[in-house]
């Protein structure tokens, strides 16, 4: 597992607690290093609107968003980090580097080489 070689592993994505929580929670469990679940509360709107400023706008539609909106649902660890919507994307960064300790200097000493 990637976690377990030192690797930091982000997940993102439309992840419905009732159907993912069992699998995160067990990822969690099985991790021996350190996992943190932050969720980014956003009203569907909100959510709305920064879709429509996202390349891949056109693949998918309102209604097919209005579908999946799930509000506020967070998968209810203790220690899950919440951000609102109100959250910079420069906010974001900082609060979960800071929570996760992870350094903010960045490094690319272990990219693979580019391919043409």
């Amino acid at each position: 597992m990637a976690l377990d070689h030192g690797y930091h592993v982000i997940l993102e994505g439309i992840m419905h607690a009732a159907r993912y929580r069992r699998m995160l929670t067990s990822l969690r469990d099985a991790h021996r290093g350190r996992t943190l679940f932050v969720y980014l509360d956003v009203s569907l709107p909100e959510t709305l609107r920064r879709h429509e400023m996202r390349p891949q706008a056109t693949q998918f539609t309102a209604d097919n968003m209005r579908d999946w909106y799930a509000p506020h649902d967070v998968l209810g660890h203790d220690d899950e980090v919440v951000l609102p919507e109100t959250t910079s994307m420069e906010e974001a960064i900082l609060r979960i580097a800071t929570t996760a300790a992870l350094p903010l200097t960045g490094r690319d000493d272990d990219l693979l080489p580019a391919t043409p």
